[in-house]
């Protein structure tokens, strides 16, 4: 027979300060995520089936937990139905390549007006080391 006491056997862990705060945190956390979740649902349901098409602007790819946050919310549409279509831009890197080669950028109601010479800058650019970067 074990002649142990009932306390020194029980298995369930002791609670500790810390622990009480990271399982608030937690909770405090699904709570933020469910919330989130109640608001996105009505446009969940209506772009279900759909595809959406989604431009990764070049400002939001200078930062790897922009990344990493623009790479979970599309895995997160995929998940609920929707079917993302990515399209890459890549403004800040083009403007310093464009920058470095000594060639000026012309702008128009916020667009880029491209020429020839500027526009094999742009594919270099976008097919080099933004569709690298993109796809490493």
């Amino acid at each position: 027979m074990n002649t142990q006491s009932r306390e020194s056997t029980s298995i369930a862990p002791s609670v500790k300060p810390a622990d009480s705060a990271k399982t608030a945190d937690s909770a405090k956390t699904a709570q933020d995520k469910a919330g989130t979740l109640i608001e996105a649902l009505p446009w969940i349901q209506r772009f279900a089936g759909t595809t959406m098409v989604i431009k990764y602007g070049g400002n939001a790819m200078v930062n790897d937990e922009l990344r990493r946050a623009f790479a979970e919310d599309v895995v997160f549409l995929h998940h609920v139905g929707i079917h993302p279509v990515v399209v890459h831009g890549g403004g800040p890197q083009i403007n310093a390549m464009l920058s470095k080669l000594g060639i000026e950028s012309e702008f128009k109601g916020g667009l880029r007006v491209t020429t020839p010479e500027a526009m094999d800058v742009v594919r270099m650019v976008l097919t080099g080391q933004v569709g690298r970067d993109w796809w490493a």
